[in-house]
C-alpha cells in the first residue's frame, strides 16, 4: 500500500496517476478538499480510499493504520508564496511532516516528501543541493522558510538518511487548474492570450536584468513524477535532491514557447511588480542536478518548446487533466 497526502493537488494527483500507470492502485489519498476545485483531479485516478488530513494524522498517531503500507509520498503543504500566516505553514509544512517523518522511519516504510526551491531564497548561495550547504540557505520568504526548517531538522537529527526530500523547481503540466494564482503562467497565460491576444510578464526592478529575462527552472510534471516513481523503488537512495532541469530559462522564453504551441505571433506586455513582491522575487533559479542524475543516470528532461507544446496541445486547449 502506497500512501500520498496532497493527493488531490497538482503534484500528488500526476504522481499517483503515474503508479497507475504500472498497475498500482493499491492506494490512499490523504488530502482537504473543502469547496476547491482540485476533486476533478480524482475522477479519473484508480485509488482504495480516501483520508481528510487531520483523520490521517490521527490515525498515524494513534497507530491505526491499516497493515502493509510500503511508502508515504508526502505532497501535502500550504504551498502559497505569499501566505502570511506563519503559524499556519509552520504547522502544515514543518510539524505535519516531522510527525510523519517520525512515523515512517520508525516503522520503516520509505518516506519521500517536498521541499521546494524557495529554500534558496535569493540565491546568493547558488543551487547546490550538497547538505552541507543546506544550513547557510536563508529563504526570503515564510513559505521557503517553513519547508528549509524540516530539511534542517532533518539533516541535524540523521532522519535524511532514512529519507527523500525533493526541491521542486517551478513545476508546470496538466492537474494544476485548481490552484488559482498559484497556477503556472503557462497554465494561466492561455486563457488570457486568446481572450486579449498577449501575455504579461513582470518587468525588471534590477539593472541587471532585462524584462522578462528573469529565469527560472521550469520542469514538466510528467518528468517530475518519472524521477519520483524512480526514486520510490531505490530505498538505498537518501537524502535531500534537487528536482529540475538544470537549465534556467527566461520568463521571455517561456512567452515565445506558448505563442508558438497555440500558432501566434508574441505579444508581450510587461508590467510593476507589487510592491509587497519585489523584495520576495527570485530572478534566478536553476536547479543542480549532479547530485540526482548521478544516482537516477537514465533520468531525462524535455525541452521548455517540447513539453510547452504537448501541454497546450494535449490538455490545455481540450480542458483536460491527466
Amino acid at each position: 500500500m502506497i500512501i500520498v497526502t496532497g493527493g488531490a493537488g497538482f503534484i500528488g494527483s500526476a504522481f499517483v496517476w503515474r503508479l497507475n500507470q504500472e498497475g498500482i492502485s493499491d492506494i490512499i489519498i490523504v488530502d482537504t478538499l473543502k469547496t476547491s476545485e482540485k476533486w476533478r483531479n480524482l475522477v479519473t485516478l484508480d485509488y482504495d480510499n480516501y483520508l481528510h488530513k487531520d483523520d490521517f494524522l490521527d490515525m498515524v498517531m494513534d497507530n491505526s493504520l491499516p497493515k502493509g503500507v510500503e511508502a508515504i509520498v508526502h505532497m501535502g503543504a500550504c504551498s502559497a508564496t505569499t501566505e502570511l500566516d506563519s503559524d499556519y505553514l509552520m504547522e502544515n509544512n514543518y510539524r505535519y511532516t516531522q510527525l510523519l517523518a517520525d512515523w515512517a522511519i520508525k516503522k520503516n516504510v520509505r518516506f519521500i516528501y517536498a521541499s521546494s526551491a524557495a529554500t534558496y531564497g535569493a540565491g546568493h548561495q547558488g543551487f547546490d543541493d550538497s547538505h552541507d550547504i543546506l544550513p547557510t540557505l536563508r529563504p526570503i520568504n515564510r513559505y521557503g522558510y517553513s519547508k528549509h526548517f524540516f530539511d534542517l531538522s532533518a539533516l541535524r537529527h540523521g532522519m535524511i538518511d532514512h529519507c527523500v526530500g525533493l526541491k521542486f523547481f517551478n513545476v508546470f503540466g496538466p492537474n494544476e487548474y485548481h490552484k488559482g494564482d498559484m497556477r503556472s503562467v503557462i497554465c494561466k497565460a492561455h486563457r488570457e492570450i486568446y481572450e486579449t491576444g498577449k501575455i504579461k510578464l513582470f518587468k525588471s526592478h534590477r539593472s541587471e536584468y532585462n524584462d522578462g529575462e528573469q529565469k527560472r527552472d521550469f520542469i514538466y510534471i510528467k518528468d517530475v513524477v518519472e524521477a519520483m516513481w524512480q526514486l520510490l523503488g531505490q530505498r538505498k537512495i537518501n537524502g535531500i535532491f534537487n528536482l529540475g532541469t538544470g537549465r534556467a530559462r527566461s520568463w521571455n522564453d517561456l512567452a515565445y514557447s506558448l505563442f508558438s504551441a497555440i500558432g501566434r505571433e508574441p505579444n508581450i506586455e510587461y508590467f510593476d511588480m507589487p510592491p509587497g513582491l519585489q523584495n520576495q522575487y527570485q530572478y534566478f533559479t536553476e536547479a543542480s542536478m549532479t547530485k540526482l542524475t548521478q544516482v537516477l543516470p537514465t533520468l531525462k528532461f524535455r525541452s521548455l518548446e517540447d513539453t510547452v507544446r504537448e501541454y497546450v496541445e494535449d490538455y490545455l486547449s481540450i480542458g483536460r487533466g491527466l
